[in-house]
């Protein structure tokens, strides 16, 4: 398989947040901004693998900012990292004010997909080459929030982390 360039993956949707979509501050519902990243997540996971794909995580989810009832919401998910299996997703939101047109940085999540084949069993994906100096960022430290996450759960030992250990020790 070819190595893809994160842009190959990348994936943006756009909607307006409704009245039955907000809460009783007139604010965008968190579960309904999170199925919109899990959508948008997803997209990218398989236009990335070209297979199906579950999520397997929600890593990271920021509610910076509440969003307005009337806003206009742009999801941007792209792979920041492709591991045997699994891929680390990178999604930003953004809103746009409805009176100005202004666009600021809403939120941000991190998930993890897996691709799988048609029996659920996990298959192998495209390895990935950022471009960007975003793109560099991302990629070096999905290892590091990766080693974390291994750790935590007990499946690594904290001196096999080395890209932690990198982090503590210079």
């Amino acid at each position: 398989m070819r190595p893809k360039n994160p842009s190959e993956s990348r994936t943006i949707m756009t909607d307006m947040v409704l009245p039955s979509e907000t809460n009783p501050l007139n604010n965008l519902f968190g579960g309904e901004l999170l199925a919109r990243m899990d959508r948008a997540a997803s997209i990218a996971a398989r236009r990335h693998s070209r297979r199906i794909t579950v999520t397997a995580s929600v890593n990271h989810v920021a509610f910076n900012r509440s969003v307005p009832l009337g806003s206009v919401v742009t999801v941007e998910a792209a792979v920041s990292r492709a591991f045997k299996t699994s891929m680390e997703i990178y999604i930003d939101v953004w809103m746009e004010d409805r009176f100005t047109g202004e666009k600021t940085k809403a939120n941000e999540a991190i998930y993890t997909f897996v691709a799988v084949d048609d029996t659920g069993i996990p298959t192998e994906v495209p390895s990935l080459e950022p471009v960007t100096e975003q793109e560099k960022e991302r990629f070096d430290a999905a290892l590091r929030r990766k080693q974390l996450s291994l750790v935590l759960a007990g499946k690594m030992k904290p001196n096999e982390a080395t890209e932690l250990r990198a982090l503590f020790m210079d």
